[in-house]
């Protein structure tokens, strides 16, 4: 699978982050919060990000 960063919400280390990849899916990188009470499948899980790096993706048009 081939990765482009699209947004982040830094130039360099460890932040939410979302990336584009070949297979026409987004990736995203982001807290595990513990505290969302959903009940999901072993093999999903949830990540949290800021409304604004959402707002930077879709300002900069970069999907």
């Amino acid at each position: 699978m081939r990765v482009t960063k699209l947004a982040s919400t830094c130039e360099n280390g460890d932040c939410p982050t979302l990336y584009a990849t070949d297979r026409d899916t987004i990736l995203i990188r982001g807290e595990t919060p513990v505290d969302h009470g959903l009940a999901l499948p072993a093999h999903e899980t949830v990540v949290e990000i800021p409304v604004e790096l959402l707002r930077k993706v879709l300002r900069d048009q970069r999907i």
